[in-house]
C-alpha cells in the first residue's frame, strides 16, 4: 500500500470540494488498496456527514441516505414492508459483519470481483490498466458476463442490492462541484464498451447523497433469488429480482432484473411488457426468460449461465407469484 493522506469531512460541501476518493465503510476500497489495484493519494472520510437517515417522503417514496448501513436498511420496517425484494437482496449479500459496515452508496460503487482485475500478476486488464487487453476473454471466465459485454471487458457487477434497486427503478441523488442532480438507476451504471475503467456515470467530484425508491402502487409480490457456489459470503453466478402485481388473476405489472450476468444490473423492458396481461404461470415465465436472455454471448467456461439464468427467472417469478 502506498502512502496517502486522510481527511475527515465535516460537511458535504467540504467533501465534494476536496480532491481524492470518498471512503465510508471501506469494505471494498480498502481491499483494492491492499492489493495495489487502486492507489488513491487522498482519502476523504465521509462518515460524519448527515447522510444516514432512512425516511418516508410526502409523495410516498422512501429516501435512503447514502451512509445508511446495509443492516439498517434490511431491517427497516417500511423498507421490509413495501420493498421486500430489496430487503431480501441485501440479506443475500456478504456477511452480517460486513453488512454492519457497508453503506448504501458504497454498495453501488463497489467494483467487479473479476480475478484478473484483482490480481496484478495479470497485466491484461482494461478495467485496471486501460489499453492492456482483457485476460478473462481467453482465460478462466466461469463467473463472467454473458450479456452486454464487449471485446474490452467481460467483467460483471457484484452487487445484490443494485439488482433489486434496478427492478424498483430507484433514483440516485448526487451532489458535486456543479450542483445537485438526479440519476435514474438505469443510467447510473455503465456497460463496458471501450471504456470499462468507468463503472458509473458519476462526474468527477460527485458524491452520492441518497437513493429514492418510488412509491408502491398496489400490492406487489416479490422475490430475490441468488444462485451461488456457497450459501453465504459468495457473489452471485446468477441472481434475479422479480416483482409481480396480479389483479383478478392477470399480471398487471412485472419487473425483472438480473445480476451476475453483465457489467450492470440487466433489464429488458420487452420481457416485462410481455408478461403484462398474461396469466401467471410457467409458460409465460419461460418466454419472459427467453426474452431477457436474448442475445447472450458465452465464453469457454460460462455457457451454463444461460440456462441457469432462464431457470432462475422462472423460479423467482413462481416464488413471487405465491406470495401475497
Amino acid at each position: 500500500m502506498i502512502p496517502f493522506t486522510y481527511k475527515r469531512a465535516g460537511a458535504i460541501e467540504e467533501a465534494i470540494g476536496a480532491p481524492g476518493r470518498f471512503i465510508a465503510g471501506g469494505t471494498n476500497l480498502v481491499d483494492l488498496m491492499k492489493y495495489g489495484v487502486e492507489n488513491p493519494v487522498h482519502l476523504i472520510d465521509i462518515n460524519r456527514l448527515p447522510l444516514s437517515a432512512i425516511e418516508s417522503l410526502p409523495d410516498g417514496s422512501l429516501r435512503i441516505g447514502a451512509l445508511a448501513r446495509n443492516s439498517d436498511m434490511a431491517n427497516h420496517p417500511v423498507l421490509k414492508q413495501n420493498y421486500p425484494v430489496l430487503a431480501e437482496a441485501i440479506l443475500a449479500g456478504a456477511s452480517p459483519q460486513l453488512r454492519n459496515l457497508a453503506t448504501a452508496g458504497g454498495n453501488l460503487m463497489q467494483r467487479t470481483r473479476c480475478y484478473y482485475f484483482y490480481d496484478k500478476g495479470f497485466s491484461q486488464c482494461n478495467k485496471r490498466a486501460p489499453g492492456t487487453g482483457c485476460a478473462a476473454r481467453d482465460g478462466y471466465n466461469r463467473i463472467h458476463a454473458i450479456l452486454g459485454a464487449s471485446e474490452h471487458c467481460i467483467a460483471t457487477h457484484p452487487s445484490d442490492m443494485a439488482v433489486a434497486m434496478a427492478a424498483l427503478e430507484a433514483v440516485v441523488n448526487v451532489q458535486g462541484p456543479q450542483g445537485k442532480r438526479r440519476i435514474a438507476f438505469a443510467d447510473f451504471h455503465r456497460l463496458p464498451g471501450s471504456t470499462p475503467q468507468f463503472d458509473t456515470n458519476l462526474h468527477p467530484g460527485e458524491l452520492i447523497t441518497s437513493i429514492d425508491l418510488p412509491p408502491v402502487v398496489g400490492p406487489t409480490r416479490a422475490h430475490y433469488l441468488k444462485v451461488r457456489d456457497r450459501r453465504s459470503y459468495a457473489f452471485a453466478l446468477v441472481s434475479v429480482a422479480a416483482m409481480l402485481r396480479i389483479d383478478n388473476g392477470t399480471i398487471a405489472d412485472a419487473r425483472l432484473a438480473l445480476g451476475g450476468v453483465a457489467h450492470k444490473p440487466w433489464r429488458v423492458p420487452g420481457a416485462e411488457h410481455f408478461l403484462t396481461g398474461k396469466q401467471p404461470g410457467e409458460a409465460a415465465y419461460k418466454e419472459a426468460a427467453n426474452l431477457l436472455l436474448a442475445g447472450a454471448h458465452t465464453y469457454s467456461h460460462n455457457a451454463f449461465k444461460v440456462e441457469m439464468a432462464k431457470r432462475a427467472v422462472v423460479r423467482a417469478l413462481t416464488v413471487a407469484e405465491s406470495r401475497s
